[in-house]
């Protein structure tokens, strides 16, 4: 059978070895390559494995042959659902593979904002030493206020990170999980997102994107938060109104940010919305690989071969996902961990 593999940057040499071995047509595309590229290569393709590269319906709608998407990943916003449903295809992704992973990405960022590690490392190399001044001071985590702007299992992660590793005090706002969940995770509950913002001393944003998280920290949730507070996002780059996040860097509304995730991707020194970023000594970006890990690639591959050789050989597909956008579908998969 054909397969075509979007994001081939992305480096699946298993993945790709197996599907090989197996006797099937394997063409592997770039980011960035064209709609009309892609269509014309899913034309007569059995399966499409994605990462980044949009999706949307005039693709799925020309891929006749196509049983199933394979998202190498976790987040499925790229992908037009609906249209997937309406063509027969069967979306999943590989929702778990990275959980604890990225949850050290994100308190590895906010270890690295609180003591200024990468302005002094600047430091260092330029000028090989940095004495014991104000502009190096940096702040304990112990005690602070860590809220997550999500509560599912990666920021359950980052929550026991931060609190019994590092004794602050963690609030979460999550409409989807109940106080007493919240509670078990050594997490109190808050109602609203304005009154996390306002208490925490590091925001640290943990929910997936869909129309209801498109910008859901904008400008007035940036203002409500303390001059001295750190915004941290390894989830979805348009989680947060990016323009605005910018604005309140440069204007000194917030102490700073830790970003490893972009409306926008890749990101680039000179002509990008985010540029205006870069070498700020309050400033962390990363590009999007705080799952870039040996263990999690490791575990990524493995699951995704899983889910191919399901929709290659007619199997129910196993959903893990709890994303009511994947669950919705009925014929020919399964639900489970």
């Amino acid at each position: 059978m054909k397969i075509v593999r979007t994001d081939s940057e992305l480096q699946t040499p298993v993945v790709d070895a197996r599907l090989r071995a197996a006797g099937h047509e394997l063409v592997l595309l770039p980011d960035g390559v064209t709609q009309a590229d892609l269509i014309a290569e899913l034309a007569d393709a059995d399966l499409l494995l994605m990462c980044y590269t949009p999706i949307p319906r005039a693709v799925i709608m020309a891929a006749p042959r196509l049983r199933g998407i394979v998202k190498y990943g976790v987040g499925i916003d790229a992908i037009d659902i609906a249209a997937a449903k309406d063509h027969g295809v069967t979306v999943v992704n590989i929702p778990k593979y990275a959980e604890e992973t990225v949850a050290e990405g994100a308190f590895t960022l906010m270890i690295a904002l609180a003591k200024k590690l990468t302005a002094l490392n600047g430091q260092m190399n330029a000028h090989g030493w940095a004495w014991p001044e104000p502009t190096w001071l940096g702040t304990d985590i112990a005690g602070k206020t860590v809220g997550l702007v999500g509560c599912g299992k990666i920021g359950r992660s980052m929550a026991r990170m931060a609190g019994a590793g590092f004794r602050a005090n963690v609030i979460a706002y999550d409409p989807h999980v109940p106080a007493e969940m919240m509670q078990a995770a050594g997490v109190q509950k808050v109602d609203t997102l304005s009154d996390l913002m306002a208490q925490s001393d590091f925001v640290s944003v943990h929910c997936v994107l869909n129309d209801a998280t498109h910008h859901l920290i904008g400008v007035a949730e940036l203002a409500a938060m303390k001059p001295s507070a750190f915004l941290i996002n390894v989830s979805r780059g348009a989680i947060v109104d990016e323009a605005a996040l910018v604005q309140a860097i440069d204007a000194g509304q917030i102490a700073g940010a830790g970003l490893d995730v972009f409306s926008l991707e890749p990101l680039a020194l000179q002509n990008h919305p985010l540029s205006p970023l870069f070498n700020l000594p309050n400033v962390i970006l990363t590009p999007h690989l705080t799952f870039y890990t040996e263990q999690a690639m490791q575990r990524l591959e493995d699951e995704t071969l899983e889910r191919c050789s399901e929709l290659l050989n007619d199997r129910d597909v196993l959903i893990k996902s709890t994303d009511p956008r994947l669950t919705g579908q009925t014929k020919g998969t399964r639900y489970g961990v």
